[in-house]
């Protein structure tokens, strides 16, 4: 296991810990990250688009005119898709986009972002966030105290962390069970209390 720093909110070494080498080591499987980003996005789109075919469309009720003796093409409806104003063949429609992914690539392919992390030194430890109050401008001075432009910050059921972070462009406030692999990807450092660490690896070791 390796050995890192762990520091206060003024950027003071207060301790070191051990972190799993099966969590922050391990081998990484950029082709799993894909997958599960390819699946993220999906889950999130919304799928509200859609437009009006034959039998959505007003009109159509009556047919415009004889079958025959006309001299003009044969016409049953004036909801046909060949007509100005009639439906749309193949359009989109509503769906889910949503799909199963197994939980095991999910499972590796956060343990490959979190590998990768510590192994470009954008892994920060933290003995805690300790906010009295609500305030943006103490994790904006935190952000500039440890030189980061981007970053999730990770602690459990902090509140006041969460509501300080929310104005704030280059920080993103969640708890351990809120880490996900594109949320990573976006944000170039991962800040993590000390509790919330072991959390993580509590649950993503075998």
């Amino acid at each position: 296991m390796a050995i890192v720093d762990v520091y206060n909110m003024q950027k003071e070494k207060v301790a070191e810990t051990e972190i799993a080498d099966a969590v922050f080591n391990a081998e990484i499987k950029e082709h799993l990250v894909r997958d599960v980003v390819v699946w993220q996005l999906a889950k999130r789109r919304r799928g509200t688009v859609a437009v009006k075919n034959r039998s959505r469309v007003k009109g159509g009720a009556a047919k415009p005119w004889r079958q025959k003796g006309t001299g003009r093409a044969r016409a049953g409806t004036s909801r046909s898709p060949i007509w100005r104003g009639g439906g749309v063949i193949f359009g989109p429609q509503q769906r889910d986009y949503s799909y199963r992914l197994p939980k095991e690539v999910r499972r590796q392919a956060l343990i490959s972002v979190l590998t990768q992390k510590f192994q470009d030194g954008k892994l920060l430890i933290f003995n805690d966030f300790n906010l009295e109050t609500v305030k943006t401008k103490q994790i904006a001075e935190l952000l500039k105290r440890f030189a980061v432009n981007k970053a999730v910050l990770v602690a459990e059921d902090n509140q006041e962390l969460y509501l300080s972070t929310r104005n704030l462009q280059g920080a993103m406030a969640v708890n351990q069970n809120g880490v996900n692999v594109y949320d990573l990807l976006r944000y170039d450092y991962l800040m993590l209390s000390d509790a919330s660490l072991k959390k993580i690896e509590g649950a993503l070791e075998k």
